[in-house]
């Protein structure tokens, strides 16, 4: 996906220059200027931060328009909807944060996420905050997982449940890759 293209589309939708945006969102405009001309990905924790100075969250950031007469009930893994930037992660040649949406959580009031962080790799230097709770079980891998001020690394079959009001912040600090399945109430992410 083109997300500098996108994020120029939405904010000049909104009637925003990008002064108007890199101050609402705490950034310079020369960075959103990059971002949009696709010379920056930003971390997801950044453009979470971008979003919300719009306002709008990642799943209507990502979302595809679908017309559809009949419902839509299951979904192939090549059906899920990728919401994390291209090149996230800690610098050139960084791995990538995958974070697939289960169907389009815009039209219902569950976000489900098949997440997948390579070793090394994380949600970005910024603790996420958004409105919502969101809970998660570690299917591989391990992952650090910061709430507020607690931190914790967990295992395979370790879950986590919070409000995300709280700052938080997912770390692989391991050498191989990590899988998570998460969920959000409502998709506020």
């Amino acid at each position: 996906m083109d997300i500098g293209g996108r994020l120029r589309e939405v904010r000049e939708s909104r009637g925003m220059s990008q002064r108007d945006l890199a101050g609402r969102a705490g950034l310079t405009s020369s960075a959103i200027s990059l971002i949009e001309q696709n010379k920056s990905s930003p971390s997801v924790a950044s453009l979470k931060r971008l979003l919300d100075a719009i306002p709008m969250n990642l799943s209507e950031f990502f979302s595809v328009v679908e017309q559809r007469k009949t419902p839509k009930y299951f979904y192939a893994p090549d059906e899920y909807i990728e919401l994390s930037p291209q090149d996230i992660g800690l610098g050139v040649g960084a791995a990538r944060v995958s974070l697939r949406q289960l169907g389009d959580a815009s039209r219902h009031s569950l976000q489900v996420l098949h997440e997948t962080y390579p070793a090394g790799s994380d949600t970005g230097p910024e603790l996420l905050r958004h409105e919502g709770e969101e809970a998660g079980i570690v299917v591989s891998g391990l992952i650090e997982v910061t709430v507020a001020d607690q931190i914790r690394v967990l295992n395979p079959g370790d879950g986590y449940l919070f409000s995300s009001q709280l700052p938080h912040r997912f770390r692989n600090i391991s050498d191989a890759p990590c899988v998570v399945i998460s969920a959000c109430t409502p998709p506020t992410f």
